[in-house]
């Protein structure tokens, strides 16, 4: 299956943790959806492969991605994940029509190869179900 998903990240404390090439970044307690794609139908960059990926704990993965870094703090907790099985991404699309609603995003979060201004939104409380 390929496609495009979202995962809502509730952060339990204020945070400032290091992000790959990024640096040093602060992170306020709330939600965040981060919103990425899996445009693979087989092997470990399936849609379902990927998400999967994002579950395991920090210790049994490299970490490659953006949200490799958040993921890996004890503060940080995936409480919701969004499917949308599709032939097309739609991540960009996505994160840019949610940006509008946001509280806040994070600078060129999750969006190295794409010209977005990020794919990590910000929610005091949780807004996108």
């Amino acid at each position: 299956m390929i496609g495009t998903y979202i995962l809502q990240v509730e952060i339990t404390e204020d945070l400032i943790l290091s992000i790959g090439k990024i640096g040093s970044l602060r992170f306020k307690k709330g939600f965040y959806y981060y919103f990425g794609s899996a445009m693979s139908s087989t092997g470990s960059i399936t849609l379902l492969n990927r998400v999967k990926r994002h579950l395991r704990k920090p210790s049994e993965k490299k970490k490659f991605w953006h949200i490799d870094y958040l993921l890996e703090s004890e503060n940080t907790k995936i409480r919701k994940i969004i499917l949308v099985p599709c032939k097309t991404r739609l991540e960009c699309n996505l994160a840019n029509f949610f940006s509008e609603i946001a509280d806040d995003l994070v600078p060129s979060f999750g969006c190295s190869d794409c010209k977005c201004k990020s794919h990590l939104l910000y929610f005091e409380k949780p807004n996108l179900y």
